[in-house]
Parts: C-alpha cells; sequence; structure tokens
C-alpha cells in the first residue's frame, strides 16, 4: 500500500509540446463541446486558474515513457494542468496488472476525476465506479456501455472514450502503398484475438488495397489474447520484421505498443547493412519525435491516435460541469484520429491522403474494422 500511495504522488509539471506535424492545421486546445482538431497536447494561451480538483490517471502496463499510448495520455495530462489549472496523480499497475482495481481506489480518494487507460480496466472501474458514486470515471479504449440491455452507460459517473483507429490506419495504409517500391508491405500486431489490433491491419489493409488492389500486405502478432506480453516484446518484433523484410516488404507498420520499438531497430539494421531503404509506420504518439534521432531516417509516417485529446476533453468537461457517462468516438471527423508528416517523407503525396480523408468523412469509404 505504502508503494502505491507513492507512485500516486507524482505530481508532474506540465511540459511543452514536440513540433510535430499531422494533417490537422489548429492547435488551439478544443473546448468540451467543439471537434478536437489539435495535432500536438495544446498549451495553455494565458496563466491557468488555481487547480480546481485533481485527475487520476492510471496508465496501462508500461507507463509514461513508453513512446507511444500511455505518453499520449500523459501529455493530455499535461495539457489539462497547463490549461485548466488541475493537478495529477499518476499510477500504472504492476507487471501482472493485478492491482488495477487497488490503483483505481487509491486515485478515487483523492480525485474527482479517474482516467484508466485501456480497455483492461474496464471491468474494475465498473466495481470502482459503484463505490464511488461522487467520483467520475472514464476509460479509453473502450465504450463502457451495456450492450445486453440496450447500450446504455455502466454506470452514471463512467464515460467510455473510443477511436476509430481502422481509418487513421487506412490512411497510413494508402500512404504506404503510394510510397513502396516492391508492392510488398508488413502488419505488426502486438496481440491478436480480442478485437481491437484487429481493427488496425483492418485499415492498413484496406488502405493499401485502395491504392494498389494488388498489393500484398503480410501480418502477424506477436501473441494473442490472453497473452498480453506482446506489447511489450521489442526482441520479438524485431525479429517479425527482418523477416517481413526478407520477404521482400519495404515498409511495415506496427500496432503494438512497445514493442514498436524492435521494428525500429530492424528498419534502421536492415537500411544500414543492406543500402537500400526500408520504412517503419509507427503508432498512437507521431513516433518520428519520440523514438529518437537515430530512427528517424526509417520512421515513414505515423496513425496518430489522439489520446492526448481524449484527456483533456473529459478534463474540460469535468471542469465545467458537462461531464456526461457514455461513449465518445474519436474518428477523423474530429481528427480524433489521423496521421503524421513529420520528417516531410509524405509530402509529395498529402494531396491524395487528403483526399481519401475526405472520402472517409463523408462517408463515401466505409473502412472496415476486421480483417477480410
Amino acid at each position: 500500500m505504502v508503494a502505491a500511495v507513492a507512485a500516486l504522488s507524482l505530481v508532474v509539471a506540465a511540459c511543452g509540446s514536440d513540433d510535430d506535424s499531422s494533417s490537422s492545421d489548429a492547435t488551439e486546445a478544443p473546448a468540451a463541446t467543439e471537434a478536437p482538431v489539435a495535432t500536438e497536447a495544446p498549451a495553455a494561451t494565458e496563466a491557468p486558474a488555481e487547480p480546481s480538483f485533481n485527475v487520476g490517471l492510471t496508465y496501462d502496463i508500461g507507463g509514461r515513457g513508453d513512446q507511444s499510448f500511455n505518453d499520449s495520455a500523459a501529455a493530455g495530462l499535461d495539457a489539462a494542468k497547463a490549461a485548466l489549472g488541475v493537478t495529477g496523480s499518476e499510477a500504472e499497475p504492476n507487471a501482472d496488472g493485478s492491482d488495477r482495481a487497488q490503483l483505481l481506489q487509491l486515485q478515487a480518494d483523492n480525485s474527482e476525476l479517474v482516467i484508466a487507460v485501456g480497455f483492461l480496466f474496464a471491468g474494475d472501474v465498473v466495481a470502482v465506479a459503484t463505490e464511488n458514486p461522487d467520483t467520475n470515471f472514464a476509460v479509453v479504449d473502450d465504450a463502457m456501455l451495456d450492450f445486453d440491455n440496450g447500450a446504455v452507460p455502466l454506470g452514471d459517473n463512467i464515460a467510455g472514450l473510443t477511436f476509430a483507429e481502422e481509418q487513421g490506419s487506412f490512411l497510413v495504409g494508402a500512404a504506404a502503398a503510394l510510397k513502396s517500391e516492391t508492392g510488398t508491405l508488413g502488419f505488426i500486431g502486438g496481440v491478436g484475438g480480442f478485437g481491437l489490433i484487429e481493427k488496425f491491419e483492418a485499415g492498413f489493409t484496406a488502405g493499401a488495397q485502395a491504392v494498389n488492389p494488388d498489393i500484398t500486405v503480410i501480418p502477424q502478432y506477436i501473441t494473442q489474447a490472453p497473452d498480453f506480453d506482446g506489447f511489450f516484446a521489442a526482441d520479438r518484433a524485431q525479429e517479425i520484421a527482418l523477416t517481413m523484410y526478407d520477404q521482400g516488404a519495404d515498409i511495415i507498420y506496427h500496432a503494438a505498443g512497445g514493442s514498436g520499438a524492435g521494428l525500429f531497430e530492424a528498419a534502421k539494421s536492415r537500411s544500414e547493412s543492406s543500402g537500400s531503404q526500408v520504412w517503419a509506420i509507427g503508432v498512437d504518439s507521431d513516433q518520428y519525435n519520440t523514438a529518437g534521432a537515430d530512427f528517424q531516417p526509417y520512421i515513414l509516417t505515423s496513425m496518430l491516435k489522439r489520446v492526448d485529446v481524449s484527456v483533456l476533453e473529459i478534463a474540460t468537461a469535468q471542469a465545467d460541469g458537462t461531464f456526461t457517462a457514455g461513449n465518445t468516438v474519436y474518428d477523423l471527423s474530429s481528427d480524433g484520429v489521423g496521421y503524421s508528416t513529420t520528417g516531410g517523407y509524405l509530402d509529395d503525396v498529402v494531396d491524395q491522403l487528403e483526399a481519401l480523408k475526405a472520402q472517409i468523412i463523408a462517408g463515401e469509404i466505409v473502412v472496415p474494422t476486421a480483417p477480410a
């Protein structure tokens, strides 16, 4: 318990934005009722008010510093602290995630809003929220709806924050097909068998085939649920990526959390050893900015999943008194997903990608959520 309390005591100062870019234009922090259009966690434009409440952010395993999913949530908390004047406490589960419920309760003891990063928190959030009706809860990557009873919210104080990952993946798949010289691509999923990562694969393949119907996409998952170690197996991802490059893939997209670092290592080593450029595509955050300068020449783009925007918006709703139970979906129409253009490697195909994006938003292209 002492260790858990200590983990919650860390209050991190707000940090500045990275200089990445995406297909979005605006950088102002969105209001709670507006569509999020920021391309990076927005900075405050004036001095924040005195702290009004605490946001308890409970990460998925890996925590702040994973250069991906958790870091995007952390950027949202930093933005909320800067823009809203709130305080923040942060916690991370142990290696097997067995203390999730305990951490949520500790957060609820000290927070008016508790945000859990990852669908694995869903069951524990329902239990803890029931015991803490005066605290609001939000879960990233779960709708938090009772689908057996008409898709009603699982609690009056429980919100879901979900994303149209397939739409953003469609655009990076199209980008990969436009830039590929071999006509073969790869997809590395961290963990299969539970439906979420399959959305990334389905969108990526559909986007690639929209550009080149004859393109080959090689998919492979590191593990299958309930084994979630595939999100933390960079060495295995590196092995898979090198095999895919051997099979002719010149661009590989990962949706594998921390394992993506292995893909970047593989792209760098293969490019340097062979003298022929191969590429990696990142996920969640703009990984050109987070993976390190040594890997920037090999990261073509990243599929942006704007967890930072969802965290800032739910904190803004809490501050405004407009918190609403139920699910909010972040898609291309709200810039909740997208693609990065940092590095300039997509400059020659952005117009084509933006045309595809407009077609998806208009409903002219319906992106599949499951692989064919």
